[in-house]
């Protein structure tokens, strides 16, 4: 172990980042993603006077050089090395550095269908470049736009956050609906507290500077909170966030909505008469709620009824909020599927994924009237539970809440698609939901009504 490595471990509760390399100069950095940084920055901040910096200079302001006080030498700064330099260079200060991104495609053989590391010498290794990159790819996986703005928050998570003096590295993988991120190092702070976005720990601060310079990471300490904020309309189920230890690890699992396979960024044009027939997976209806319409950006609703398609107030088909009414009209002109040879403009996709959906099947279980099978969109938001059995707290009040919301559920049916006791539901989670107003019962004044169910609380 160098004596830079030795440095970082010596102040793992110092602000570890700003360590100067003082042997470590401009040459050691790779310029071309120095000039990629400065075309960012210079997008965001168009007017900002340090535009006009000389190189040196700008990576002084921002954290990526430094200058020791007490005489006249300076050097990179170790979040400057690990940002802008290369992966040969960065494992010389840090033997343990190790940047991953894999992915496995659902129905595949078994092994990794797409792979990347920062050791494979067809990049440059470094974090800027990792977060650039993985983001590309993550990108092409899910929808709408609050799924990806949450998977660039988590992956932003994970490299401000991460311990690059611990072994593990970061790894970042999709697997069949989920993406998992890895990132050595635990928190600083309970994650109660760092969920609740009111305590920031950094332990990289100038790499989050520098983040946050290109609007990448929002204010310190919030990153936490809005992802969980975010994922009432990106996810199928809560974040799922865990740690271990020897070596320490932080690990978060996210299941955003995925693009249909009938939808995929890469797929075949489709003819405008097969738009009706795209149906994707884990489609939230809206559960009567009023949905934005995306053909024009301005606020169209489909009112839509979980039980009836058809019902007559509220059909997506009655003339007031019809898809072919007026300006909302898919064949529109301006917003015709069938302009430039039958292409599917983006903002059809969302609103024909919505109107799919309302087609398919939303069966709700009920064991003592009809035996239906429980919805195959409740199964899954609640698959997380049934895959783990020890599920914090909060995430498994979260789950709950989210399921309530969806219908009122009774406890032999939270009980069934949790796979958890109705004794330990109703102990240790019902309980506590209810006395903080965050579900009710649907008869109030008869506890013991033999139909009794729970429905969440619009905050």
């Amino acid at each position: 172990m160098n004596k830079y490595t030795n440095s970082f471990h010596e102040r793992s509760h110092a602000l570890a980042d700003s360590l100067i390399l003082e042997h470590y100069s401009l040459s050691e950095l790779n310029f071309e993603t120095v000039g990629h940084y400065r075309e960012r920055f210079a997008r965001v901040k168009p007017g900002h006077p340090w535009n006009g910096l000389e190189t040196k200079e700008f990576l002084y302001k921002i954290g990526a050089w430094g200058k020791l006080r007490d005489s006249s030498k300076e050097g990179l700064t170790l979040a400057g090395l690990l940002m802008f330099s290369e992966e040969r260079i960065i494992t010389e200060v840090l033997p343990q550095y190790f940047l991953e991104y894999r992915e496995h495609v659902d129905g595949e053989a078994a092994g990794w269908t797409k792979r990347f590391t920062s050791q494979d010498g067809t990049w440059s290794g470094n974090i800027y470049d990792f977060y650039f990159r993985v983001l590309a790819e993550l990108e092409r996986h899910v929808w709408p736009d609050e799924g990806r703005a949450l998977l660039g928050e988590a992956l932003a998570n994970a490299i401000v956050h991460a311990d690059y003096g611990e072994e593990g590295g970061i790894t970042v993988e999709k697997e069949d609906r989920s993406f998992r991120f890895a990132n050595p190092g635990r928190f600083r702070i309970p994650i109660e507290a760092a969920m609740a976005g009111h305590t920031s720990n950094l332990r990289n601060p100038n790499i989050f500077k520098m983040f946050l310079l290109i609007d990448v990471c929002k204010r310190a300490g919030s990153g936490l909170k809005r992802m969980c904020d975010m994922q009432e309309q990106a996810l199928a189920c809560p974040i799922d966030i865990s740690q271990q230890t020897n070596p320490d690890r932080t690990i978060v699992v996210l299941c955003p909505l995925p693009f249909p396979a009938e939808m995929s960024p890469t797929m075949e044009t489709e003819p405008a008469g097969q738009l009706e027939q795209l149906e994707p997976e884990w489609m939230d209806p809206g559960s009567g709620q009023e949905t934005e319409s995306f053909i024009t950006n301005e606020l169209s609703f489909v009112s839509i009824d979980t039980n009836s398609v058809n019902n007559e107030e509220n059909s997506v088909n009655i003339t007031k909020n019809s898809v072919n009414s007026g300006s909302n009209s898919i064949k529109n002109e301006p917003n015709s599927v069938n302009r430039t040879s039958n292409s599917i403009n983006k903002e059809l996709e969302f609103v024909n994924s919505l109107l799919s959906s309302v087609n398919n099947d939303i069966r709700m279980h009920d064991s003592n009237e009809k035996g239906e099978t429980i919805d195959e969109r409740l199964w899954k938001m609640a698959e997380l539970a049934r895959r783990k059995k020890r599920l914090a707290p909060a995430v498994m009040e979260q789950l709950i809440v989210r399921l309530c919301r969806e219908r009122p559920l009774r406890l032999k049916e939270l009980a069934e698609l949790l796979e958890r006791t109705p004794d330990g539901l109703r102990n240790n989670y019902l309980g506590k939901l209810l006395e903080e107003g965050k579900i009710r019962l649907k008869y109030p004044d008869q506890p013991n009504h033999p139909r009794q169910a729970y429905i969440a609380v619009d905050e």
